[in-house]
């Protein structure tokens, strides 16, 4: 089994962000990348000053011919299938048969998602139907929008998008536990609120067209943004005891360490969402961060071996 210094589990921003810095500080990294990114689905990615509008596919293609001009540096695009710790040292193994160990684990592999079962919603997620308003209001402002949730910061999600488009409807797909007084606040600024079940919705080649109810009611709608995407760990660190947030991220302390000594996360792994800014931004700071305490201890040894 070939020896890393630092083996970094996901090739999103933050993985492949800190393996830049890890290649800069002349260390051996190893990026073992599932390439399930969630955000491949979508057809552009936002706010990323001097990336506005790059898509998903084309920003990875440059941050790999990046992190490739640095010799220390390798990249494999293979799943992780198991990762243990003993004796100080981590083993990584992957789908492709190969084992890989370490002293040290940023694991960056995000978050999947099992979207709700609605006939035709898999059809236009990512081209008009989406989770964020910061990453895709814009291309939708002004539009008749839909507005798909039922969870309990239903009334909280309907005002942030009234930011960006006021002509909207709010689908439940079923019986919502709203208060009276924020069904009243809904009628006041002009929100359709919709409780019945969804049967389906139509589209055209990504477009959402209309939101057809059980009962037969149908809605046009040529846009939407979706509340519960059914997120969960893309790769499940349950195994070493780590604490979760409320949100579902992964616990961390400061420096994004975990309770395991030389295990790290960052990214959505840890914050259920980042953005591509905060992700790559926490690539950087972590991979500081380890090379920094790295040096230190190459210090005490009496030198870089």
């Amino acid at each position: 089994m070939e020896q890393y210094e630092v083996i970094v589990i996901g090739g999103g921003a933050a993985g492949l962000s800190s393996a830049l810095v890890f290649g800069r500080s002349k260390r051996k990294v190893l990026v073992l990348d599932a390439n399930a990114a969630r955000n491949r689905v979508t057809h552009a990615s936002h706010g990323y000053l001097t990336r506005d509008g790059v898509k998903p596919e084309s920003f990875k293609s440059i941050g790999l011919s990046e992190i490739k001009a640095y010799p220390t540096v390798s990249y494999v695009e293979t799943k992780v299938t198991a990762l243990e710790k003993e004796e100080g040292v981590f083993t990584v193994q992957t789908d492709n048969g190969e084992s890989y160990v370490s002293r040290r684990v940023v694991v960056a592999a995000g978050m999947r998602e099992d979207l709700p079962a609605i006939i035709g919603l898999q059809d236009v997620y990512g081209s008009t139907v989406f989770p964020c308003p910061y990453c895709d209001g814009w291309e939708r402002k002004d539009e008749p929008l839909a507005i798909f949730g039922n969870e309990p910061w239903l009334i909280h999600y309907v005002k942030l998008i009234y930011n960006w488009s006021q002509d909207l409807i709010v689908f439940t797909n079923g019986a919502t536990a709203l208060s009276e007084e924020d069904r009243k606040d809904l009628r006041g600024h002009g929100v359709e609120l919709v409780e019945e079940a969804i049967e389906e919705l139509i589209s055209t080649e990504g477009q959402l067209q209309q939101v057809v109810m059980v009962s037969g009611e149908a809605y046009h709608r040529s846009g939407g943004f979706i509340m519960d995407t059914g997120e969960s760990q893309a790769f499940s660190l349950d195994h070493f005891g780590v604490d979760y947030t409320d949100m579902g991220g992964v616990e961390t302390e400061e420096g994004a360490k975990t309770a395991v000594k030389g295990l790290y996360v960052i990214g959505d792994t840890k914050n259920v969402f980042s953005g591509l800014l905060k992700a790559a931004s926490e690539g950087y700071e972590v991979a500081a961060e380890i090379n920094h305490e790295m040096a230190m201890e190459d210090w005490e040894r009496g030198g870089v071996s």
